[in-house]
């Protein structure tokens, strides 16, 4: 795993499966859950567009995305606005399927342990994590997006 600096304002988001850890700058804003518009031919994990000042934002899975569960459920869900990283002018955002308010917490070196290595992450995770007691996943972002432009764009 890289290196930290010696400490870092994360956000420990719920989701379905257990927990997505990710840099505190990264999440814009968390809003109620509104029934998306659907995509057409898109993937189980895709679960439509939100409209959100202005932008109509993809709408993400990540347990669905990593195929951990065949559907995530709806009942009392939010969602979390996330910064996309790739530049992409039609795209600066990505919405992210969660179930309750993000935590924020502070990581350090020495309270964030890889729990897996060795083995090969499911698409979209970069590294699967404990931190402090708390089993969590952190997504790949990049490839998060990457893969919802392709999926967008067929």
């Amino acid at each position: 795993m890289a290196e930290l600096p010696r400490e870092i304002r994360g956000v420990m988001v719920p989701v379905t499966d257990g927990r997505v850890l990710l840099p505190n700058a990264t999440v814009a804003e968390v809003i109620s859950y509104t029934t998306p518009e659907p995509i057409e031919q898109a993937p189980a994990w895709l679960l439509g567009r939100l409209r959100w000042r202005g932008w109509r934002l993809p709408l993400v899975s990540l347990p669905v995305l990593t195929g951990r569960l065949a559907e995530e459920s709806r009942s009392n869900a939010r969602v979390a606005i996330l910064k996309a990283l790739g530049g992409n002018a039609a795209m600066p955002f990505i919405a992210l399927l969660v179930q309750g308010f993000p935590r924020l917490t502070t990581i350090t070196q020495e309270l964030l342990i890889a729990t897996s290595d060795d083995e090969v992450h499911p698409p979209g995770v970069r590294a699967e994590v404990l931190v402090r007691d708390d089993r969590a996943i952190i997504p790949d972002l990049d490839a998060i997006e990457a893969m919802v432009i392709e999926a967008t764009a067929a």
